[in-house]
C-alpha cells in the first residue's frame, strides 16, 4: 500500500486520524504542519519521514540560530 493512501487509526480511540494542521513548539519557536490527528482524543501522529525530513530541519536551523 501506498503511504499517502494509508488510513491510519487512534489506538486509544480506534477512530481514523483525520488530516488537521498542528502547532509544534521548539525552543520558543512556534510552527504549524498538517498532520493525522485523531478527532476524538486529539493525540497527534509524527511519522518517521515527518521526524528525520521537516521537524529535524527545524530542529537544525533552531540551534544553528
Amino acid at each position: 500500500m501506498n503511504e499517502a493512501n494509508r488510513v491510519w487509526r487512534c489506538d486509544k480511540c480506534n477512530k481514523e486520524l483525520e488530516i488537521k494542521k498542528a502547532s509544534f513548539e521548539y525552543m520558543g519557536r512556534t510552527f504549524d504542519h498538517e498532520v493525522p490527528v485523531c478527532p476524538v482524543c486529539g493525540k497527534v501522529f509524527i511519522s518517521e519521514e515527518l521526524a528525520k525530513g521537516k521537524m529535524a530541519e527545524v530542529e537544525t536551523l533552531m540551534e544553528d540560530k
